[in-house]
């Protein structure tokens, strides 16, 4: 894929649960991809490693101690799941929290659907099996302050400032190392937040020390009190840890030449940032948003507006749904068992990876998958690093789907003789199964789950498979994909030659992008007049001008110019009553007339038809705005794909590496391998085979055939 006559403009790394994957791209779109084991400890290790790997397609040494090698880089987005792991592992900051008085418990009475948040159906039913969520601030750490701003924006009950400067002195004294305020209706009025803010750095002067200071209303000034307050905490609490990561890849690809970029990071709702950003908490998760961003960049350029994301790797496998080139959001996600004010594509995970452990339960001696993962430490198996519990990786290895001396280009040497004897002790023995008919047996299993995750996704959103394309990747992705699609209606199937590295690519798919958001309390009765409509225009305008503003300054701080700089009004709309809102940019800058109101409302109701029917329409009980947005971009290079012509269907002779004994349906057969490297657009691979790379394996059952299209996209048919 790369050219050795090309140099290096962009890099861009997913950093997931088991692999970290860097893509590195020229101008003309020609890359490489690198791939090696995440380093949770210290991710800078991992991502030199994967990027050792990436320079080798361009016949460069990362090693060498040249200062220029990297100076031609433009670009470097890192996305992964540092954000969620500092959560997870409760290892951020000590933060105290100040709050409106009265309100002190609230991260104690929680909400209804945060408290069963992460458990599984059975066990929200019994409430026997709840266990409280632990706060991320110690109820000694929280402090109320009185003061009350109403639903309107004007003051009830005037910032009492003196318990204000008794509260952040305490906080001090008790070492916290931020400081969190939240205030009711601040996101409607941010006076008394702005006031504590102040307050509490002269105080910490007087002290002679300093911790940095969050607002709500800074943070994610929207309505939904718990939502916002996780917040605001979160990022106080995990925000420098996470900043502190990528600033330490950052100076490591400073030392190496880079100097034109700073390290950017992927957001949760699809658009880029720096490592700098001072909301920091929006890449909480980043790494399958790229692979969804990066299907619908992969649909346009090859007119697939219907995609179904299908993303396996070694700890989950994500589903993500892109219709008619839209990805829809969710605005309140739940991460960790908690729920955030922050707009994220729609992505079901599932703990269905290649590492996903393999069990029995002790009760009804049933298999159990996971959820948990080998992860990349100790790793399955046949890493031969210490897990004895069998992974869906062992079972493929088993098959002889795996190759064990091609793994990672060979870079990992496979014990397929240990995974053997796993799974016989773990699970053939206990169920009184031939051992290749429980690896059998549990990669049909694990692709039902999978299959069940795909229909239940589109069916619930009222879409029919029919209508849509299954794009796999992921490094697992194109080994189940036959697996998991089997039995599904489908427009069709494909996955690419870079599938392990399909989020990397994603990443430098996309611009940088910002969004804002804030609730508002907006309106608009049935037949309206033109003065009222006015009206609503005025309001929507003040909030898009205040969002735009800060938007712009942001941008400024990053280094972009205001003539770069676009931004895209939006306006989230309900019809009267109704409980869901649909997100619509605005046809129109700004509401002057009434009639640029009525083409705002015209979009929504378009909208609106498409996700449910015609007949769902429901003008009649108005229309209400409760939350109105800005995302402010800047266009960035992005990787070109390229139309080829097509050769002769036969695979040359360089591609064909001889055959393998593969167990399939209760019995062995021999099985051509190929290079997928060597087959090129045009090629037909009949089934069974098997197309392998350093970084996935491509399984064509009997009956089906692999094509690769002018595109160099491989098509299961």
């Amino acid at each position: 894929m790369a050219s050795q006559n090309g140099q290096p403009l962009i890099v861009t790394c997913d950093a997931g649960g088991t692999m970290t994957d860097v893509l590195l791209m020229d101008a003309a779109g020609r890359f490489s991809v690198g791939k090696a084991a995440t380093t949770p400890l210290n991710e800078v290790a991992g991502y030199w490693e994967s990027l050792s790997d990436a320079m080798g397609g361009w016949g460069l040494d990362l090693q060498d101690g040249r200062e220029e090698i990297l100076r031609p880089l433009k670009v470097a987005i890192y996305a992964g799941t540092t954000m969620l792991n500092t959560l997870l592992q409760r290892r951020g900051r000590r933060v105290g929290l100040i709050i409106t008085k009265g309100f002190e418990d609230s991260f104690v009475i929680e909400r209804g659907f945060q408290k069963i948040a992460g458990y599984s159906y059975a066990d929200r039913l019994h409430t026997v099996t709840h266990v409280e969520n632990p706060p991320l601030v110690p109820r000694h750490l929280v402090k109320g302050a009185t003061e009350r701003i109403d639903l309107f924006g004007k003051v009830a009950i005037p910032l009492y400032e003196h318990e204000v400067r008794q509260s952040v002195r305490e906080l001090i004294e008790a070492g916290v190392e931020a400081i969190a305020i939240l205030f009711l209706f601040s996101y409607v009025n941010p006076a008394h937040e702005q006031t504590a803010a102040r307050i509490a750095r002269q105080t910490m002067k007087k002290m002679g020390q300093e911790v940095p200071v969050f607002c709500s209303s800074d943070i994610s000034p929207t309505v939904r009190e718990l939502a916002r307050l996780n917040s605001v905490v979160i990022q106080a609490y995990a925000s420098e840890p996470v900043r502190e990561q990528l600033l330490r890849i950052e100076d490591r690809l400073c030392q190496a030449g880079m100097r034109q970029s700073e390290l950017q990071t992927m957001l949760a709702y699809g658009g880029l940032a720096s490592a700098r950003y001072p909301r920091l908490y929006e890449s909480i998760v980043s790494g399958p948003v790229g692979g969804l961003l990066g299907a619908r960049y992969l649909g346009e350029v090859v007119g697939i507006h219907n995609l179904i994301t299908a993303d396996m790797g070694g700890t989950s496998f994500d589903v993500g749904l892109i219709t008619e080139g839209n990805i829809p959001l969710v605005r309140e996600p739940e991460f960790a068992r908690f729920i955030f004010n922050l707009p994220m594509v729609t992505i079901n995970s599932l703990g269905a990876g290649a590492g996903t452990y393999i069990r029995l339960d002790p009760m009804t001696k049933r298999i159990m998958l996971g959820p948990d993962s080998a992860g990349a430490e100790p790793g399955p198996v046949c890493y031969d690093r210490g897990n004895e519990t069998p992974t869906v990786l062992d079972c493929d290895l088993i098959l002889g789907v795996v190759n064990p001396d091609y793994y990672l280009g060979g870079k990992i040497r496979l014990n397929r003789e240990k995974a053997l004897r796993c799974l016989q002790k773990e699970v053939a023995e206990p169920l009184k199964l031939d051992v290749y008919d429980a690896a059998s047996g549990v990669t049909q299993l694990i692709d039902s789950v999978m299959r069940d995750g795909i229909r239940s996704m589109v069916l619930a959103k009222g879409y029919n498979t029919a209508d849509y394309t299954v794009v796999a990747f992921g490094g697992a992705g194109p080994t189940h994909m036959a697996g998991f699609t089997d039995g599904l209606v489908l427009r069709g199937r494909v996955t690419v030659p870079y599938a392990a590295a399909f989020s990397a690519f994603g990443c430098a798919a996309v611009d940088y992008a910002h969004r804002y958001q804030r609730s508002t309390y907006l309106s608009i009765a049935p037949g309206a007049g033109p003065e009222a409509k006015k009206a609503v225009g005025r309001e929507l305008n003040r909030a898009w001008q205040e969002l735009e503003n800060k938007a712009l300054a942001e941008m400024r701080a990053q280094g972009f110019a205001r003539s770069s700089v676009r931004v895209q009004p939006i306006a989230f709309i309900r019809y009267g009553g109704q409980l869901d809102d649909v997100e619509v940019f605005s046809p129109v800058r700004r509401i002057e007339t009434a009639g640029d109101l009525d083409a705002l409302l015209a979009r929504f109701e378009e909208l609106y038809t498409r996700i449910y029917v015609s007949g769902a329409r429901f003008p009649q009980g108005g229309f209400q705005i409760l939350e109105v947005g800005s995302v402010a971009s800047v266009p960035k290079v992005k990787p070109s794909i390229e139309r080829r012509q097509l050769g002769a269907p036969a695979p040359s002779h360089r591609a064909r590496k001889g055959t393998r004994r593969i167990y399939r349906g209760g019995q062995w057969h021999d099985a051509p391998i190929l290079e997928m490297d060597e087959l090129v657009p045009g090629n037909l691979v009949e089934g069974l085979a098997v197309i392998e790379a350093p970084n996935t394996t491509l399984l064509v059952p009997e009956g089906q055939r692999a094509r690769f299209d002018e595109w160099n996209l491989i098509w299961l048919e």
